[in-house]
């Protein structure tokens, strides 16, 4: 019995071995991903699914935050986590290689500029509407006349229209100025994703994301293009997120709502066409 259970012990280390040598980071994963020396996250202000800043960086949380962290921990270099105001900032950032990871939706417009793992991440998007507001359903949403924010730099406003075409949309800078403008009921109704609209309803009284969706949002980790020698392991860290929970222990701690990790993120290619 002692030899079987000694061989079990060994079997069970083999295999552990092996199962952490599969996502264990080369010599050249940390100079493919991060050259510098430091892995750069970058991030944008107001969004669970980017990062929403607490007192202290201590009590930060989003979905970008916790994998961009834990991916530079598996790369076994520091972590830099870079804030920008918004996302059209920080995707310029990302295309110019001053940034070395983003989180967010991929887009076939957005691919020219990086390269993207596996999605991750599905989110559905819809439309906030102020308290006392007339629409009740999307389905009503296409009437002359009504203007609906999006974020300045995405491809929202070109979607939305297809979908609505009797609406008018408004660029706006940020999500903050967003959120100020539909108080203040210069905008009928901001449109991007759930995980962030829901945000924005905790600080605008009386504001609602109204029911169903439509269109569909798919994360995924970006880098910038000319990185490929980094792809396999990015990839095989983000499989791994997903089988251990990794991702989502971090939609549940950044609150998202309107969100599900997918399965089988090991495979698969990406197929989103929005962007918030």
């Amino acid at each position: 019995m002692k030899i079987i259970l000694q061989g079990l012990l060994s079997l069970a280390l083999l295999v552990g071995s092996c199962l952490a040598g599969s996502h264990a980071a080369t010599a050249g994963d940390p100079q493919a991903l991060a050259p510098s020396g430091v892995l750069r996250v970058g991030l944008y202000r107001g969004s669970p699914t980017s990062i929403i800043e607490g007192a202290t960086p201590r009590d930060a949380k989003g979905v970008a935050y916790d994998l961009g962290r834990q991916l530079a921990a598996a790369l076994g270099v520091p972590c830099e986590t870079v804030i920008y105001r918004a996302n059209a900032p920080l995707l310029k950032a990302l295309a110019a290689g001053e940034v070395d990871v983003v989180f967010t939706n991929a887009t076939a417009q957005r691919a020219r500029h990086m390269d993207f793992s596996q999605p991750f991440m599905s989110v559905e998007k819809s439309l906030l509407v102020p308290q006392g507001s007339p629409l009740q359903t999307l389905a009503a949403a296409n009437r002359a006349g009504l203007k609906v924010g999006v974020s300045q730099g995405s491809s929202t406003s070109e979607e939305l229209r297809k979908i609505y075409p009797a609406i008018s949309t408004q660029s706006v800078d940020t999500l903050q100025h967003a959120a100020r403008m539909l108080a203040d009921r210069q905008i009928d109704a901001f449109a991007t994703n759930d995980a962030i609209l829901y945000q924005m309803s905790d600080g605008v009284p009386g504001s609602r994301v109204l029911p169903g969706h439509w269109g569909m949002e798919s994360f995924a980790a970006g880098i910038p293009k000319g990185r490929q020698a980094g792809m396999p392991f990015l990839r095989r860290f983000m499989s791994q997120a997903q089988a251990d929970g990794s991702i989502a222990r971090a939609i549940e701690r950044a609150g998202l709502r309107g969100a599900a990790p997918l399965n089988g993120a090991g495979s698969g290619r990406i197929r989103a066409v929005h962007s918030n």
